[in-house]
């Protein structure tokens, strides 16, 4: 079978690591290895794979500083710092599954992982290691989003696979209003005009300007990457 994306940026938010129930752990053990499944499955069709995790199971760096008050910079970092620990996490089930691994961080923190530059993770992909993009784009007040859009677009990714809890993109949150209605296709202008909470519109307009697909899908069935990867008509592209 053809994949339909030979190289791929996966984002993932730190809330997709977390235990379902009420008093669960930050980073659930059988997510983290259901993930690492997933995407060695992906692997077997040669497709080369970047992951920009998020740390909001830990801190979310805007929350934080809204709630206690401090210094909005400082609160951000706390949330670069957590998105390595989620990284860290990934690395170890990723390599526990027999995949070669890079961790990168665009905070220089060498002991434990490699420093972001673009050319060492180029080679990375080539040589058909996975490769977690940790710390943001290592400045305070840009998201994950934004910083997976960057990676995506330096490393020549053919799309943006956003793993979600829900099926696509609705007209509004379908938890909280059944009669939501889910886009199987939207333009980067409609995410703009209805302001739809896809992604920060910083990253939103870097895709449009870079002409990257997005697909946004439910993380949580089981062999859905590959169905992505593969071209299947799941979740919402927006193109």
């Amino acid at each position: 079978m053809k994949p339909k994306y030979k190289r791929i940026i996966l984002k993932l938010s730190g809330e997709a690591l977390q235990s379902k129930s009420a008093n669960g752990e930050n980073i659930d053990v059988d997510i983290v290895n259901s993930i690492a499944s997933q995407v060695k499955d992906i692997k077997l069709f040669g497709t080369e794979i970047g992951i920009v995790i998020g740390g909001g199971n830990i801190v979310r760096g805007g929350e934080f500083y809204q709630k206690q008050g401090i210094d909005r910079s400082t609160a951000d970092y706390m949330g670069m710092l957590a998105t390595v620990i989620n990284g860290m996490a990934l690395q170890a089930a990723f390599e526990k599954h027999g995949m070669h691994t890079r961790l990168q961080t665009a905070i220089h923190m060498e002991e434990i992982a490699e420093p972001y530059i673009r050319r060492r993770a180029l080679r990375h992909l080539e040589k058909d290691r996975v490769v977690i993009f940790a710390a943001g784009t290592g400045n305070p007040y840009f998201t994950t989003d934004t910083a997976a859009v960057l990676r995506a677009v330096e490393l020549g990714a053919d799309a943006i696979l956003k793993a979600t809890k829900v099926d696509g993109v609705y007209s509004s949150d379908p938890v909280k209003n059944k009669s939501a209605k889910k886009f199987e296709l939207l333009t980067y202008m409609d995410v703009l005009k209805k302001e739809l909470k896809v992604m920060d519109l910083t990253a939103i307009s870097l895709c449009k300007d870079n002409k990257l697909p997005i697909v946004v899908f439910n993380l949580f069935k089981p062999g859905n990457i590959k169905r992505v990867v593969l071209g299947e008509k799941i979740g919402t592209v927006i193109r």
